[in-house]
């Protein structure tokens, strides 16, 4: 079944510019500017309003218009990230080896990098290279936790995803084997006043 049309709407907040040309998506605001190529999805963008987005699909079949949410929420994700950010915190878990976890930064690349030595006792030292944006700190707050810091939610979730993916327990019965480094909270880095 063809869905003749099916529309979405995002209303974008002052203080951000959002502009797209031919499908490329690129989000401006307070802390600093993201870009998105959305060329392989058929939506048509409209402005409905000088703060409103239109999204349309014409004759879209129920994955098509199933893809149109999908863009709306991935733009919605940069102007959240342009405005607040995002922040990922990261809580190291062991039962008898202490993790050692050194952050350092590439200075060829810039890019951050981890270094997790001594997992469940392994001489083996796992790097993991952060996603371009993504800055990475050692809590002083609490022990055992590491931040991730961004304005892409994708980079910052992914970099995290690489962390714990790194760590995962091979050969041994996870039941037992919880060691690992998992994220424990998420959150945007500008706290919405309460």
């Amino acid at each position: 079944m063809k869905y003749i049309h099916s529309e979405e709407t995002l209303e974008v907040p002052e203080g951000v510019k959002v502009s797209i040309k031919a499908r490329n998506v690129t989000v401006e605001g307070p802390r600093g500017k993201l870009t998105k190529n959305l060329g392989h999805i058929a939506v048509n963008f409209s402005q409905v309003k000088p703060n409103i987005i239109g999204l349309e699909i014409h004759h879209g079949a129920r994955k098509n218009v199933a893809a149109l949410r999908t863009v709306r929420t991935l733009i919605n994700n940069m102007i959240i990230g342009v405005t607040k950010g995002f922040k990922y915190k990261m809580r190291y878990v062991y039962a008898h080896f202490p993790i050692n976890v050194n952050v350092d930064k590439n200075a060829e690349t810039g890019l951050f990098e981890v270094e997790i030595r001594n997992f469940i006792g392994e001489k083996i030292v796992r790097r993991v290279v952060m996603q371009p944006g993504v800055d990475v700190e050692i809590s002083k707050a609490q022990k055992d936790e590491l931040i991730l810091l961004g304005n892409s939610l994708e980079n910052v979730s992914q970099s995290a995803a690489d962390i714990q993916q790194i760590c995962r327990v091979r050969n041994k019965d996870i039941r037992k084997f919880l060691d690992g480094l998992y994220v424990s909270e998420k959150g945007n880095i500008v706290e919405a006043e309460a």
